[in-house]
């Protein structure tokens, strides 16, 4: 089969069964960037990041003879991932960020800064918009160039473990909201805050450097 192109699960589990190498190379050339990004909500460094991944692909090996395929090969390769990211997190007794990424309402932020609000002692518009979000009157082309491309990555880059791996996943990879709540074990709503927070952010990262540029 090729191996540039791998989009029958049946097809890639036979042939990682049958021990062909140029198809695991494929698949974790596929998944790798994104199994790191997932792999730093955990722990506490890139470093240790790469070595759950590592650990995540022997386990994928050592464990494709039992995969049953009831779910997609991608979410059960994430979930392995997950799995030995947290208890590598729980042995470095780091819990901030599954709290983050279980329950985020309990780790209070606002999406958007207090500041851009009217104070709730305003007579006319009290909480309403101080400061709204400014529609782009820029072309398409603008948008989608390297320099913009650029200020996006590295807003993205800035985000806090859970809201990093979330917008990659959905903005970045194209992943459906079903296929990240599987593959992160959150439900729809964490997935869904932890999407609009990163969202909000990356948007104002967005507009500071169209406003620097006008």
């Amino acid at each position: 089969m090729d191996a540039t192109v791998l989009v029958d699960d049946a097809q890639v589990v036979r042939a990682l069964r049958a021990g062909d190498e140029s198809v695991f190379a494929a698949l974790m050339r596929q998944y790798h960037p994104s199994l790191l990004r997932v792999a730093q909500i955990y722990v506490t460094s890139a470093a240790v990041a790469e070595e759950v991944v590592q650990d995540t692909w022997i386990g994928v090996l050592t464990g494709i003879a039992g995969f049953e395929e009831r779910s997609t090969l991608k979410t059960w390769i994430f979930r392995i991932l997950t799995n030995i990211a947290k208890t590598r997190a729980q042995r470095e007794g780091r819990t901030l960020p599954l709290s983050a990424l279980q329950s985020p309402d309990r780790v209070p932020e606002a999406a958007v800064e207090p500041g851009r609000f009217r104070s709730p002692e305003d007579a006319a518009w009290p909480g309403h918009w101080a400061s709204p979000p400014q529609a782009w009157s820029i072309p398409e082309e603008s948008l989608l160039g390297t320099e913009v491309r650029a200020v996006i990555g590295e807003a993205i880059e800035r985000l806090p473990g859970p809201q990093r791996a979330v917008i990659s996943l959905r903005d970045v990879e194209g992943w459906s909201a079903d296929e990240v709540c599987n593959a992160l074990g959150v439900t729809d709503t964490n997935q869904r805050v932890l999407l609009h927070r990163a969202r909000s952010k990356v948007r104002r990262a967005l507009e500071d450097y169209l406003a620097e540029t006008r």
